[in-house]
């Protein structure tokens, strides 16, 4: 083998393609075919600016309870490489993962990879090896150019549409539909978790004949008293519970992916006790992840302008007594201001943390960028000390939040399992694919 530590083969990866990012399938697809795995699972592909995680913790939890055996992947992780990928809801061991790398190797005969794409291969492997009935995947970036994309998925999901990775995707809903709308195939189920499709994503379903439902037109849900309910023209479920998962627009997420199920009705029948237990089970860390304590923390890797909103929605929903303090640090290539206005008018102080690289922004930077937190910011070399500033500064009333990137509350995430107890944390729900 190659490495013996599994740290060893990602460093690795990490230098093998002078490009972080390359978009494109024909190199991923050449060493895919020359590994030639067997992956006979009914394939699940979820793509979208926003709630991608969610929807892919949803649909594996709903599938397990329904006692199919599921194989996950996501991307990036918050605590360890292994969390992307995982079977029967639990991550993969090191060795697994090692066993994957030296087959994509074996494979590669001097074809550069990217990180992403090394990954995806060897997460392919791994599902190769375990003969899973379901694969559920989640895009790494956009969609049509996207390593996930070189399997042909049985059924497809676009979450929702929104400004994000501009210099990859366009700088317009229209263009990024398109390119989110890439993972659709002809003849297989294709499903839009909101009711504002773009143009482009209709006109793509049309063009290759997927059978496209949208929310709000061919699939509706509608809050109760008691949870919510689902219907469509194909079937109904009423008496649902709340997804575990916290946030408002939750619920448009697990439509979303019960729509999904529905059209797969014929090849993985889903009872109703698994959609419930399923609804009540699933969880994910980052995803406005509320962890009670004196102060309260939420933790939410919000990091564009669609998922801050939902973010700030979410918040002002949250019971508070005292002030909301603010753990932002952010990627060089985000639209800052936009991502820190919707919070803007609520926090009342910022913590702001510099994430080193050349992916990431100073905190001078971010105040350059947010003309709105300049008056009310104080000023870190990382995120761990703006983080460490907040909680020291915060009263039992107060809530802190960490957000502006998957880098902030991984920097966040990685300390918590050694200080929760002093600090008076438990552990909490989780939610907001944002």
């Amino acid at each position: 083998m190659k490495f013996g530590h599994l740290h060893d083969w990602l460093t690795w990866q990490e230098s093998l393609h002078p490009s972080k990012i390359e978009l494109g399938l024909d190199r991923v697809r050449e060493v895919y075919l020359r590994m030639g795995l067997a992956l006979p699972a009914v394939v699940i592909t979820v793509g979208g600016t926003n709630g991608k995680g969610s929807c892919v913790a949803l649909l594996d939890a709903i599938l397990r309870h329904a006692g199919y055996r599921v194989g996950s992947y996501t991307s990036p992780h918050l605590a360890r490489y292994n969390e992307r990928v995982c079977v029967d809801g639990r991550a993969v061991s090191d060795e697994a993962l090692m066993t994957a790398f030296q087959q994509v190797e074996d494979a590669r005969q001097g074809t550069l990879l990217t990180y992403f794409e090394f990954g995806t291969l060897a997460a392919l492997a791994v599902f190769s090896a375990t003969s899973p009935d379901v694969l559920v995947l989640e895009v790494g970036l956009g969609g049509r150019l996207d390593a996930v994309n070189i399997l042909d998925a049985d059924a497809t999901l676009v979450t929702t549409v929104d400004l994000d990775h501009a210099a990859w995707l366009g700088d317009d809903r229209e263009s990024i539909g398109r390119e989110k709308a890439g993972i659709f195939r002809t003849g297989q189920v294709a499903v839009y978790g909101a009711d504002d499709p773009p143009q482009s994503v209709l006109d793509a379903a049309k063009t290759l004949g997927a059978l496209l439902w949208v929310s709000g037109r061919d699939y509706r849900y509608r809050l109760t008293p008691e949870g919510w309910d689902w219907e469509s023209s194909e079937g109904a479920r009423t008496g649902l519970p709340l997804p575990r998962l916290r946030g408002g627009h939750q619920v448009q997420n697990a439509a979303a992916v019960l729509a999904v199920l529905q059209r797969l009705k014929d090849r993985v029948p889903v009872d109703q006790r698994a959609v419930r237990a399923g609804l009540l089970s699933a969880h994910l860390a980052g995803r406005f992840d509320v962890r009670p304590g004196a102060p309260t923390l939420v933790l939410d890797v919000a990091h564009n302008p669609q998922a801050a909103h939902a973010l700030a929605d979410n918040l002002r929903r949250l019971p508070r007594q005292g002030r909301l303090l603010a753990v932002f640090g952010a990627l060089a290539d985000k639209d800052v201001e936009a991502v820190v206005r919707p919070l803007s008018g609520c926090v009342e102080h910022w913590y702001l943390g510099s994430i080193a690289g050349d992916r990431g922004l100073g905190a001078d930077a971010l105040v350059d960028r947010a003309a709105g937190i300049q008056d009310g910011a104080t000023r870190f070399g990382s995120v761990l000390e703006a983080f460490d500033a907040a909680v020291a500064a915060a009263a039992g009333k107060d809530i802190v939040v960490v957000f502006g990137s998957f880098m902030t509350v991984s920097y966040t995430h990685l300390t918590l399992p050694t200080t929760l107890n002093s600090w008076g944390w438990g552990g909490g729900g989780s939610g907001s694919g944002a």
